[in-house]
């Protein structure tokens, strides 16, 4: 949410937009989409719709005919950078949004309270703009799931564990959800953190965070579990990490980023608490972290 997604494969549209059956959101979360060459005439036997028609009808702008291999080079050496799409006027005064000068977990998060799974273990899920497979790979697992917005303050009883989803911008900016955390993590309720929930959690217990250059984006991300020395390959899109080094003596790194060396995971020593950097949901993506949500369920 919030970000100008680069596509660098060159060739987009082919595909079309298939029905919303299986999607990890309700509606588009970019702000703006630019590719190489648009193609208006899918041939999938699944799309109901071309890429066009689906950006007009959610209102979100694109452009093509940009060299967007020569993009990324420029992101890659100067790194993520504010940006906008706008059509050639000089005199058109414009203001530039930068995601990570405000908290955006409104406008990601659910409304409402939800429950999913009839499961006799509840798990409470702060939205943070949770991707739906979270939902599933829960449920499927025989546990009851309990969704609330990301400033809700659920009371420390009457459920088993906390989940603290991924989601946008600085986690920083997500005061009201860093806050409850420490009252759960006070209360010794089991506790994981995905993507921004690793780093909510970072920073519920006295840790800091701070900006990659690049970040991590991708389906192919190779991770290192410290511990037990396996690796495996990951899905991952986040911008910000964990300082290991700000945590205290209590907390162990779990998992590192094999390209950079950042860290990937975090977990207690001896309390229920851990917390994951990628996507163990991994839909889209590889499938070989599942075994996180066994853990983490185990742990209940």
């Amino acid at each position: 949410f919030g970000q100008i997604l680069v596509l660098t494969y060159p060739l987009l549209g082919s595909y079309g937009v298939p029905e919303k059956k299986f999607w990890e959101s309700k509606r588009i979360q970019v702000k703006g989409l630019i590719v190489q060459n648009y193609i208006d005439n899918p041939s999938h036997f699944e799309s109901r719709k071309t890429l066009g028609e689906w950006l007009k009808e959610e209102g979100i702008p694109a452009i093509s005919g940009i060299d967007t291999r020569m993009l990324t080079r420029k992101l890659r050496n100067h790194g993520v950078m504010l940006g906008r799409i706008e059509l050639s006027n000089k005199n058109k005064e414009s203001s530039i949004y930068d995601p990570n000068k405000e908290n955006i977990l409104p406008f990601v998060s659910c409304k409402q309270i939800k429950v999913y799974g009839t499961g006799k273990k509840n798990i409470v899920l702060i939205d943070c703009g949770a991707k739906e497979n979270i939902i599933r790979s829960l449920v499927k697992r025989g546990v009851k799931v309990t969704r609330v917005p990301w400033d809700f303050d659920p009371p420390a009883g009457g459920f088993d564990g906390v989940l603290i989803s991924n989601g946008p911008g600085d986690p920083k900016q997500a005061k009201a959800t860093i806050a409850t955390v420490k009252k759960l993590l006070a209360a010794n309720i089991p506790t994981f953190g995905i993507c921004l929930g690793s780093q909510i959690l970072a920073l519920a217990v006295g840790g800091e965070t701070y900006k990659l250059k690049f970040g991590h984006r991708g389906q192919n991300q190779p991770v290192q579990d410290v511990i037990s020395k396996k690796a495996i390959v990951t899905s991952q899109n986040h911008g910000f990490a964990v300082d290991m080094k700000s945590l205290g003596k209590d907390w162990e790194e779990w998992f590192v980023n094999l390209n950079d060396g950042t860290n990937e995971g975090i977990r207690h020593k001896k309390k229920p608490f851990m917390a994951v950097q990628f996507h163990p949901e991994a839909t889209p993506g590889p499938v070989e972290a599942g075994y996180l949500f066994d853990k983490f369920i185990s742990l209940l």
